[in-house]
């Protein structure tokens, strides 16, 4: 009989809300579950929503969410989280 490995879950992995704005992509914020991070993620695409038409205005770039497994260690080193509409001070950070 075959012996089952059991493939318990990486504490190491996180999920990621990750911003994307043409073919640059941040991560916005972190999460331990899934489940928090696909909330996060439909809070910051109301947010986004929401304020579409002034962020078109002012010709800031609107960006898009989504959710992605990371691992701790991808990180970077200074990393912190984005704002809801993912620029700070005009510029996409």
């Amino acid at each position: 009989m075959p012996e089952l490995i059991s493939l318990g879950r990486d504490d190491d992995t996180l999920w990621a809300v990750v911003a994307t704005v043409g073919r640059t992509n941040r991560v916005a914020d972190i999460h331990r579950s899934r489940a928090a991070a696909l909330e996060d993620r439909a809070w910051r695409a109301q947010q986004v929503r929401a304020y579409e038409d002034f962020l078109r205005r002012s010709r800031q770039p609107v960006p898009h969410y989504s959710v992605a497994p990371i691992r701790r260690a991808d990180l970077p080193r200074k990393w912190t989280p984005l704002p809801a509409l993912g620029f700070l001070r005009g510029r996409f950070v």
